[in-house]
């Protein structure tokens, strides 16, 4: 995993203020491989919030606590919650290939 501990602290605790206590956050990409080079930091978040409103205001809070902390980053987010109706192919490799923070 090419994640600092203290990138993957701030990750965690980003995706538990946002997302709620019970968020799960996997990491999956190119920054989960350690033989790879460069790459944004991509995430599947598992969470409870099945209101549309509140899951993009948790994901714009996510996002600005995750920059001022470890600084400017590309990251890109999936999301997943209750009643999500569909699951496009990438969260399959997300769970098949990611590593859990």
């Amino acid at each position: 995993m090419r994640l600092t501990a203290q990138q993957r602290r701030v990750i965690r605790q980003a995706a538990l203020d946002c997302f709620g206590p019970e968020a799960r956050v996997t990491l999956f990409g190119s920054r989960a491989d350690d033989t790879a080079r460069g790459g944004d930091i991509d995430l599947l978040i598992e969470m409870q919030i099945t209101d549309p409103e509140e899951i993009v205001n948790a994901e714009t809070r996510f996002q600005v606590q995750v920059q001022q902390a470890i600084g400017e980053q590309k990251i890109d987010l999936l999301v997943d919650y209750p009643g999500r109706g569909e699951h496009p192919p990438i969260f399959a490799i997300a769970e098949r290939t990611g590593v859990r923070l």
